[in-house]
């Protein structure tokens, strides 16, 4: 608490610095997830991460479905009774979006119509 040390939440009005945290710690979209799962099921490996010790637990205890990593075994077996992971496995249970569902959606797409006065 010198006199350079800010005082708490002295950042929170600082619109670039709340950015800038958002996206470092934002987790990864579900389609993102998807297409990890998918690359791994066809190649037939499963996703396992080298010793890393920047990585909490040193990457060895890694969620996929949530794309986290853990610091102990039992830090991933409480994480995977928790209501956020069992959402996460909902969410990618779903079919994934395509380009053709997002322009259906903003209703970019042609739709073929029977005629309305049939001769």
């Amino acid at each position: 608490a010198g006199p350079t040390a800010r005082k708490q939440g002295g950042r929170s009005k600082v619109k670039k610095y709340k950015k800038k945290t958002w996206l470092c710690h934002r987790t990864k979209d579900t389609d993102q997830i998807q297409d990890e799962i998918e690359k791994a099921e066809s190649s037939g490996k499963p996703i396992v991460f080298e010793y890393d010790d920047e990585l909490p637990g040193g990457g060895q205890f890694y969620c996929v479905e949530t794309g986290k990593h853990f610091s102990d075994a039992k830090a991933l077996a409480d994480h995977k009774k928790s209501r956020y992971y069992k959402r996460r496995c909902k969410e990618l249970k779903e079919e994934k979006y395509s380009q053709g569902t997002a322009e259906w959606a903003a209703g970019m797409s042609k739709e073929v119509l029977p005629p309305a006065h049939a001769k």
